[in-house]
């Protein structure tokens, strides 16, 4: 993109929209801005991004920069939490005798 400067994390929400975001704002913000996307995929990806939300993962803002001004806000999750691994866990299921899980759990591919 023609002029773009790079983007610089941003350490607190306050002074953003973002302000005062808890898990579940959080988690509506991914679904109202990607659950909308096309694909199967994709939409397995927001439910993964709204699980990872509510079981503590963090979110990473960033705020984006071109040369003529114009900037937007970015956000991530972060490194998963341990709730989430250990809700994953849960819900692959039980261990058969050669070593395969009960059931599949799909990340999905972000939009």
């Amino acid at each position: 993109m023609q002029g773009y400067l790079g983007e610089t994390e941003i350490k607190s929400t306050n002074g953003t929209p973002y302000e005062g975001f808890g898990p579940t704002e959080w988690a509506m913000q991914f679904i109202e801005f990607y659950g909308q996307i096309d694909g199967g995929h994709h939409k397995q990806w927001v439910l993964d991004q709204v699980v990872r939300i509510l079981h503590g993962t963090p979110i990473i803002l960033f705020l984006a920069k071109w040369d003529d001004g114009k900037q937007e806000f970015r956000y991530y999750t972060g490194e998963p939490s341990q709730a989430y691994l250990d809700w994953v866990e849960e819900m692959l299921g039980e261990v058969d005798e050669d070593g395969n899980y009960e059931y599949g759990y799909e990340e999905g591919c972000a939009p």
